[in-house]
């Protein structure tokens, strides 16, 4: 699990969540998520999962994180940046 010293003070709880779901979900190329989607599988309120996206989207190197489209719920673009 990510939950470590170094990941606590960087992120806050819901941050790992969202982080550690990525993770389990991403496959690769590109991959979309509706933030409904993401709230019912990790338990967050979709109002969560879009403000702590829109934050990891500027903060997490781990991924390349952007907003795509609304659509009924808004849509991620996920992907692994490149190296």
């Amino acid at each position: 699990m990510l939950l470590t010293n170094r990941f606590s003070r960087k992120y806050n709880e819901r941050q790992i969540c969202l982080i550690n779901y990525l993770k389990s979900q991403l496959k690769p190329g590109s991959n979309f998520f509706k933030s409904k989607y993401i709230a019912k599988d990790t338990g967050l309120s979709s109002k969560e999962v879009g403000t702590n996206m829109a934050i990891l989207s500027e903060i997490c190197p781990e991924f390349k994180i952007e907003r795509y489209s609304y659509s009924n719920s808004t849509t991620w673009l996920v992907t692994m940046p490149q190296v």
